[in-house]
C-alpha cells in the first residue's frame, strides 16, 4: 500500500491570527512587513509571558491573541498606518514627476520646442498654465509630505491628510496631463510631426503621472476601506 503523507500540522492561534491580519491589509509592502513583524513579535512575547504564568503553549497563544484584540478593532488602525505610508509615497512620486517637467518643456531640448517663436497664442497660454499648475502642484506635494509626517503623531490628522493627498494628486495629474496633451497636439500641428510632441508627452509626462494616479487610488482605498 502507498505511504500516507504525514498530516499537516494545523496552524496555531497566533499563526491563524497573523494570516487573517495579513489578508485584511494592503499597502506599501515594506511598511506592511514592518507592521506584521511588530504584531508577530508582540504576540510571541505575550505568549511567552502567559507560558511563564503556567499556561500551556496553546492556551498561552489563545490568551495572547485575545489580548491583542479582535481583528475588527485592530485592522482599521493598521490600515491608517498603511494609508499614511501610501500618502507619503504618492506625495514623493508627484514631486519627482513634476520636478522633471521643466526639462520636457525646455526650449530647444526637443524638436518640437526648438522654435518657440512659431507658437500661437493658445500654445503660449498652455505653456504658462503648465508652469503655474506644476509649481502649485509641487508646493502642494511638499505640504502633503509634511501633513502625512505629522499624521503619524496625531491621529486626528491621519485620515484627512491621506485622503487630501490622494485627491490633490489626482487633480494635479488630470490638470498637468490634460495641459500636456494640448501642448503636444498643438506642437504636432505647428511643426507637422505625426508623433513628435505627443510621443514625448506620453513617455515623460503621462506615463509617470499614471503611476502617481495609481498610488493615489490606493490611498483612497485605504482611507475608505
Amino acid at each position: 500500500m502507498p505511504r500516507t503523507r504525514a498530516a499537516v500540522a494545523a496552524p496555531t492561534p497566533v499563526e491563524s491570527y497573523l494570516a487573517e491580519l495579513s489578508r485584511a491589509l494592503s499597502g506599501p509592502r515594506r511598511r506592511k512587513a514592518d507592521l506584521m513583524a511588530e504584531a508577530h513579535d508582540h504576540l510571541v512575547d505575550a505568549t511567552e509571558a502567559f507560558e511563564a504564568d503556567g499556561l500551556s503553549r496553546l492556551d498561552a497563544e489563545r490568551e495572547a491573541v485575545h489580548d491583542f484584540g479582535d481583528l475588527r478593532d485592530v485592522v482599521p488602525g493598521y490600515r491608517a498606518e498603511l494609508g499614511i505610508a501610501q500618502g507619503r509615497r504618492t506625495a514623493v512620486m508627484l514631486c519627482l514627476v513634476l520636478l522633471a517637467q521643466p526639462i520636457v518643456w525646455q526650449e530647444g531640448v526637443w524638436a518640437w520646442t526648438q522654435h518657440p517663436e512659431s507658437a500661437n497664442a493658445f500654445v503660449a497660454l498652455m505653456n504658462q498654465l503648465v508652469m503655474v499648475v506644476g509649481m502649485l502642484a509641487i508646493a502642494g506635494a511638499v505640504l502633503a509630505l509634511v501633513a502625512t509626517g505629522l499624521g503619524l503623531r496625531y491621529a486626528a490628522v491621519r485620515d484627512r491628510a491621506t485622503r487630501a493627498t490622494a485627491i490633490f494628486a489626482l487633480i494635479s495629474c488630470v490638470l498637468v496631463g490634460g495641459i500636456s496633451i494640448c501642448l503636444g497636439a498643438s506642437s504636432n500641428e505647428l511643426h507637422g510631426s505625426a508623433l513628435g510632441g505627443l510621443s514625448v508627452v506620453g513617455a515623460f509626462v503621462l506615463l509617470p503621472l499614471s503611476l502617481v494616479t495609481r498610488s493615489a487610488h490606493r490611498c483612497l482605498r485605504l482611507t475608505l476601506a
